[in-house]
């Protein structure tokens, strides 16, 4: 049960990427005072909590009402995850985990940002959205199993949350290259689980006895 707790707990720090996160964030709000950042952080944090958790538990439920099976589930969401990983190796910046330029910018113009983009995209973006459905999938049935996969999902929300919080020092700190490193590390580690679960998938599949 404690492995399913870092699987899931692995999965969301790369997908999510509350530093990469945090980056943008302190961009977006360099001209804001503290009191004000501190709400937005929250507030993002709590919608973004909310998107992740409903797709969790309503996720693989619609997708089954379109019939997509869970060896498909995996194989598409071990594809998506693996675009993300490489990205991630490569220190590229995509849609999956992040807003784009031009999401960005848009934001830049907006008086509330909580919703977009910090909410979504930025935290619970498709990566993230992708992750949560299918380790919820895998382990379907498994009631303790799905409530370690919420608690590693909650232990990353709020891990993101502190992130935000002290944003500003924290890339003072840390710096260009080491968050580029902390992101190859972690886009490694999710291009492996990422293969695991293609494997997991076409094994179930039936295509191959």
């Amino acid at each position: 049960m404690f492995e399913t707790y870092i699987l899931a707990l692995t999965t969301f720090f790369a997908t999510v990427g509350p530093i990469d996160v945090a980056a943008v964030f302190a961009g977006l709000t360099s001209q804001r005072s503290a009191r004000t950042k501190s709400k937005i952080a929250l507030k993002g944090v709590l919608i973004a909590t909310c998107i992740l958790l409903a797709f969790a538990f309503l996720g693989e439920a619609i997708l089954s009402s379109l019939g997509i099976t869970l060896p498909a589930l995996r194989v598409a969401g071990g594809i998506l995850l693996l675009l993300i990983g490489i990205d991630m190796v490569f220190a590229r910046h995509s849609g999956g985990t992040s807003a784009t330029e031009d999401e960005v910018e848009e934001a830049e113009t907006s008086h509330d940002i909580s919703v977009f983009p910090v909410a979504t995209p930025l935290i619970a973006g498709p990566g993230a959205m992708g992750a949560v459905i299918l380790l919820m999938a895998n382990v379907q049935g498994d009631i303790a199993q799905q409530s370690m996969v919420v608690l590693g999902l909650l232990s990353i929300m709020l891990i993101t949350y502190i992130s935000l919080i002290g944003a500003s020092q924290l890339h003072r700190f840390i710096g260009v290259t080491g968050l580029q490193v902390i992101t190859r590390v972690f886009g490694v580690i999710l291009c492996a689980l990422a293969v695991q679960f293609m494997f997991d998938g076409i094994k179930n599949s039936g295509l191959i006895s």
